[in-house]
């Protein structure tokens, strides 16, 4: 049976290609091993939002892996915005990604492997459909623990996600919508591709450790402390948060996304935050503003 693929083009071997030619060598590390880094950015109305920080971010992790992405920021912009250029995208998600590569022998030295450097955009995705927003999310607290930070630094982008998958199961076998998982106190951390905040006494707080830092996580905190609403990095008991006046996740797939019920427990008033319209607003607002995005064809 023929494989299909979502609409999309990617950048491979110095050339853009229709997603459905997009393919790595069974060999390849990043395969194999998930020895690998990425990036996620979207593009709304055909301007990237908060670029720099993404690219920072990707160059950084590339870095801490011992694997330097050495294509300079102008080209790599110019990647990006030719893959969404090609595929005729208003909106849509683009990733960057690292591979450690192979070795022409397959030798087991990570030194001796040529990294590999991918790019593609496909349709912009959502954690939650925007038709579900006003409803929220049903956040279980799963009983899995996140890979320990001591093992694998969260702040690295990557593909270690089987805790996470896990945990989503586990949320379905709950009738949950998706998952949080905990620390090895209990604490929560994140979900499969988000951050959490909650709302307490008209500050936000967002847990401190054992996380990606999120680019979306950190623009909500930018745009607290652009209306004055203080933000605090501390770590989150299940019960306390459990306890969120209000709660939000946060993601390139979505942006600002309210959680309504946690383990079955609502919410607030079981609705939309009203802090959390206000940053889901200003968020949005933002995709209109020079400062915040650029527009692809400025790139290619």
């Amino acid at each position: 049976m023929k494989e299909k693929f979502p609409k999309g083009a990617a950048w491979m071997n110095g050339q853009f290609i229709d997603i459905s030619e997009a393919k790595i060598s069974v060999l390849d590390w990043g395969f194999l091993r998930s020895d690998a880094t990425y990036d996620v950015v979207h593009v709304w109305n055909k301007r990237f939002f908060r670029l720099d920080h993404h690219i920072d971010r990707f160059y950084a992790s590339t870095k801490k892996l011992r694997m330097p992405c050495k294509i300079k920021r102008s080209e790599l912009k110019s990647i990006l915005a030719g893959c969404v250029k090609k595929a005729d995208f208003e909106n849509s998600y683009v990733e960057m990604i690292q591979t450690r590569g192979m070795s022409p022998t397959f030798d087991r030295d990570p030194r001796k492997s040529v990294p590999r450097f991918i790019a593609f955009a496909i349709p912009f995705g959502w954690i939650l459909e925007p038709k579900k927003i006003n409803k929220g999310m049903d956040l279980a607290i799963s009983k899995i623990k996140r890979i320990s930070p001591d093992s694998v630094d969260p702040r690295v982008k990557n593909y270690h996600w089987l805790d996470l998958v896990n945990g989503m199961y586990e949320a379905y076998d709950r009738g949950h919508y998706t998952a949080v998982l905990i620390d090895e106190n209990s604490n929560v951390l994140e979900g499969p591709g988000f951050n959490i905040f909650s709302v307490s006494s008209n500050k936000l707080i967002t847990p401190n450790k054992g996380v990606l830092e999120g680019v979306t996580r950190q623009t909500a905190i930018d745009l607290a402390i652009e209306i004055n609403i203080p933000v605090i990095k501390k770590s989150i008991s299940t019960e306390a948060f459990k306890n969120s006046e209000e709660a939000f996740a946060t993601s390139t797939a979505g942006g600002i996304i309210p959680i309504t019920k946690i383990d079955g427990k609502v919410v607030g008033n079981g609705k939309v935050g009203e802090i959390t319209q206000t940053i889901i607003d200003l968020y949005w607002e933002k995709h209109n503003h020079p400062d915040w995005t650029e527009d692809i064809n400025d790139l290619l």
